[in-house]
């Protein structure tokens, strides 16, 4: 089932940016990678599939200590690396 028209690469950035500047939180980046991610009617470039999948799960609790499986040091790395492929 389609449900409306793939982001582009400037908006799932977008979301990293927003979810490292705490505007989006992580329980709504994973829930709209989600809708990307469970979709199979869309075809993807392997960057934007390679952030859709990092952002879908973004909200994974660690399994000691409490936290998140990705602490926000790696998805800052994760944007630096998205700006980065982006550039080369």
């Amino acid at each position: 089932m389609n449900t409306g028209s793939q982001p582009t690469l400037d908006e799932i950035e977008d979301r990293f940016v927003e979810l490292v500047a705490g505007r989006l939180s992580r329980d709504e980046a994973d829930r709209w990678a989600a809708r990307w991610v469970t979709e199979d009617d869309f075809v993807w470039d392997d960057l934007s599939w390679w952030a859709l999948n990092n952002l879908y799960g973004i909200d994974l609790p660690a399994s000691e200590g409490g936290g998140f499986l990705h602490d926000d040091e790696q998805v800052r790395a994760w944007l630096v690396e998205l700006r980065r492929r982006r550039a080369a």
